[in-house]
């Protein structure tokens, strides 16, 4: 049994490697220009929230 189990660790190991020799990590400029396109998005998203948020405010006190 712990035969077993030791060779099927040993094999589980050498597919993660195997898998891992596959993956093709981004580049410097890959990451930096991802990081900026969601950091740009996050701003006009906030600001687009900020200004539905300001007219929803507006408004409910305009009904109240």
């Amino acid at each position: 049994m712990f035969k077993r189990m030791t060779e099927s660790i040993r094999l589980f190991l050498a597919d993660v490697r195997a898998e891992l020799k596959k993956v093709s990590f981004p580049t410097r400029a890959e990451t930096i220009g991802s990081t900026t396109v969601v950091i740009v998005f996050c701003v006009l998203m906030s600001l687009y929230l900020s200004v539905i948020d300001s007219f929803l405010v507006w408004l409910v006190s305009k009904i109240i």
